[in-house]
This record gives C-alpha cells, sequence and structure tokens, in this order.
C-alpha cells in the first residue's frame, strides 16, 4: 500500500489551490488524483473571461486561469496523476484509485482533501412531460460540444434555467449563429450572477422568463419544440398561460450539485441544504483529517472564492499532519432570516472566521445581523441581495472565544 502525508481528490481549481497552499505550509509529500487527462478541471471548457478580478487583480479566462495553478503545481514539483478514477475513501483514511498504467492502487494518507466539484442537474431528475429526442443538453455538456469539441448542439435554442453556465451559454450560442428564443426560470429571480444577465442576455437581447417553466418537449427524433407556461407561488404551472415555441434545442441549466458520492461512503456528514459536507472553520468535515473545498462542499459563483477555500482547507490539512492545534471553541452556525445555508456550520477554534453564505431570496435595504442569543456580535447593511451572488461575514477570533460553547445565528433584518 503506498503511504503518502497528503491525497488531494481532484485537480480542478479546488484541488490545485488546496495542494500549493498545503506544499508552502510545509506538507510536500503530496499526491493529486484527477480523473481527467489533464489538470484544470471544468475551467477548461469555460473559455469566457471574467475569472480571477479578485485573486490575480485581472480577467482572465477559464483556462488562463487554471493555467496559473497548474504551472505552480509542477514549478514546486507536486506529484498528480490524471486519467485516475478514485473509487473509494474509507473513514480512516484509506483511497481506492484505478487508472490504466498503475492499475488498482491502494493509498493511506495522513490527510485528504475533497475538491470532486460538481455536476449538473439532468433531464431525468427534472418531470418534463415528453419522449426522448435528441436535442436536450444540459449547457455544461453543449458549452463542452461548443469550446472543447467544436461541435454545434443546434440552430434554435430554448434554455431552461437561468444558472451562470446557461446565462453565459445564451451568449456562447448567439456568437456561434444559434437563435436564442427564450431562457425561462422557474423561480421569481435569477439564479445567476447580475453582470451575466446584463452581459449575456440584455446586450444580446434574450428574453429572461421569469416564473416560468417547460412543461412538454415535443419531438420524437429530434426535439421540434417546447411547451413553456408560467407558474404559480407554489411553483405550479398555469394551464392558461402555455405556449409553444419552437426549436431544436433545449438547453437545461436547473442547478448544480456537489459530486459527493466518495465523501458519504466516507461517512462523512451531509449538509441537507448545501447537499456537501458538514465542515469547521478550517473545512474540516465530521471525518478528522478529511478536509473538503470548492464545489464539491458547496456551489461557488466565482472561482476565486473557490482558491480562497481550497487555500484554509490546504493550510488546515498541513496544521493537521503536524499535529498544530489552536485554541479550541465548540460553536454552531445557524441560518435564520432569509439566510439559506452557512459554510461553515460549525466552528471548533477561536481564530479569525469568513463565514459564506447565501439567501433564499431577493432582498433590499437590510442588515446581515449575527448573534449569540440576543446579543448583536456584528451588523452590515446591504442593499440588495440575491441568491445567485455569495455573501460573507468576518468573525473575530478574540469574539468567538469569548463565546467558547454555544450557538451563533446568521440572519436578516431591517
Amino acid at each position: 500500500m503506498l503511504k503518502v502525508s497528503l491525497v488531494i481528490v481532484g485537480g480542478g481549481p479546488a484541488g490545485m489551490s488546496a495542494a500549493v497552499a498545503a506544499y508552502k505550509a510545509g506538507v510536500k509529500d503530496i499526491l493529486i488524483l484527477e480523473r481527467e487527462a489533464h489538470l484544470g478541471g471544468i475551467l477548461r471548457q469555460c473559455i469566457h473571461n471574467g475569472f480571477g478580478l479578485h485573486k490575480f487583480g485581472e480577467e482572465l479566462t477559464g483556462p488562463e486561469y487554471a493555467a496559473r495553478y497548474a504551472e505552480q503545481v509542477k514549478e514546486l514539483g507536486i506529484p498528480y496523476k490524471v486519467g485516475t478514477m478514485v473509487t473509494k475513501i474509507t473513514p480512516d483514511k484509506e483511497i481506492t484509485a484505478i487508472n490504466s498504467t498503475d492499475g488498482i492502487m491502494h493509498i493511506k494518507a495522513d490527510a485528504i482533501i475533497l475538491a470532486m466539484g460538481c455536476r449538473e442537474r439532468p433531464k431525468g431528475a427534472l418531470n418534463i412531460a415528453g419522449s426522448r429526442p435528441s436535442g436536450i443538453y444540459t449547457a455544461g455538456t453543449a458549452q463542452k460540444y461548443v469550446n472543447i469539441k467544436g461541435y454545434m448542439p443546434g440552430k434554435e435554442v430554448v434554455i431552461l434555467g437561468s444558472g451562470d453556465i446557461g446565462l453565459i451559454m445564451a451568449r456562447r450560442m448567439t456568437l456561434e449563429g444559434a437563435k436564442v428564443k427564450a431562457v425561462c426560470e422557474l423561480m421569481p429571480y435569477s439564479g445567476g450572477l447580475a453582470r451575466n444577465i446584463e452581459q449575456c442576455l440584455n446586450d444580446f437581447g434574450i428574453p429572461l422568463l421569469l416564473s416560468h417553466t417547460v412543461v412538454q418537449i415535443h419531438g420524437k427524433d429530434r426535439v421540434t419544440g417546447v411547451t413553456i407556461a408560467k407558474v404559480d407561488e407554489q411553483r405550479r404551472p398555469i394551464k392558461e398561460t402555455e405556449q409553444y415555441i419552437a426549436c431544436d434545442t433545449l438547453l437545461l441549466s436547473c442547478g448544480l450539485l456537489p459530486e459527493n458520492e466518495l465523501t458519504k461512503g466516507a461517512g462523512i456528514d451531509i449538509d441537507r441544504i448545501t447537499g456537501g459536507a458538514v465542515t469547521d472553520q478550517n473545512r474540516q468535515t465530521s471525518v478528522p483529517g478529511v478536509f473538503a473545498c470548492g464545489n464539491v462542499l458547496h456551489v461557488h459563483d466565482l472561482v476565486d472564492y473557490v482558491s480562497d477555500e481550497a487555500e484554509i482547507a490546504g493550510c488546515a490539512a498541513a496544521d493537521y499532519i503536524a499535529g498544530i492545534e489552536s485554541e479550541r471553541v465548540d460553536i454552531s452556525v445557524r441560518p435564520v432570516n432569509g439566510v439559506r445555508y452557512t459554510v461553515p456550520q460549525r466552528i471548533t477554534s477561536a481564530q479569525d472566521t469568513v463565514v459564506y453564505f447565501r439567501v433564499s431570496d431577493v432582498f433590499r435595504d437590510k442588515k446581515i445581523v449575527v448573534r449569540c442569543a440576543e446579543n448583536v456580535i456584528s451588523s452590515k447593511k446591504k442593499i440588495k441581495l440575491a441568491p445567485g451572488e455569495m455573501e460573507t461575514v468576518k468573525l473575530d477570533a478574540k469574539v468567538l472565544a469569548g463565546i467558547g460553547t454555544g450557538e451563533i445565528s446568521i440572519g436578516l433584518e431591517d
């Protein structure tokens, strides 16, 4: 059995960022396992710009952003295996993986960082009436066909869901000559960034139909059209509002799901809202020595935040391997009053901690308030909050040390 100090599962931006941070924190015995043929993860097919503004202070494309970290991994000499599928992780940090060169590998790690990313919600999970014609793709699959393989999925397109990938593909398909007839969104608000709505839809005159969904797909061999309808407050289609749109392609951008089969197999506690692991401020899961970061933990809006979070996990894994511990506390973090979830969900040491969270609806002129019982720990006003954009609050180490044991809540107030 191969023994490695730190194994990182996933060679995308989260995995590479974590590896670089851990290496710089003193861990030299690292192995990255990546199932694709190259490092970089999903960013390799994201050829649009807008990456790196926070992290590098300049605007990069996805492949450029990934290349920055791949270069660091190679310059530091951090070993990695591509084309390698991890099939099992046990609670005692034993990993089973397979590739065409080494065959089946058994690896014993002192610490593990999970960075497997996320996947798209498929058509089968959406319960849309109709047969199974060709021409139905998830937005990410269409993005791969266009940007990497050079194939055009279709000419007349309807997009269901207004997540960032769907918005970006509306623009991409338009630039490649397709006619995007509508973007339908089940919710009364978009799930994407405001800048993507402006740059990808409004700039091209593509209609965004909020509180609308696809109720039927038409066509036998190939999609010939879809029937859409407005939905009521319970998200049920209103029969009288149905309309038919002729198209040959339906792209689905209906949410991303953390890729957590390995996480569940390791016996790690899962948050029912995020679909990712329950972690502390160091991104350590319920299994000691196993950390999680990036989209496998919760779906991010900016890759810059993925890198920030991965650096936290990398440095914390280095401390775990070295046996370094901070002052212990036991504080649970509870989302209330319009806050949908928080990461981390618990705080186990008294250190400056940034809590990431998303809201459950669009809110205006609210205060983000952190409380311990009835005492206000922090408060800041926001003009607008939306589900598509990540929010943060910073908690001071001294305040956390003063709480020691208990619960804090993060919510919105007038």
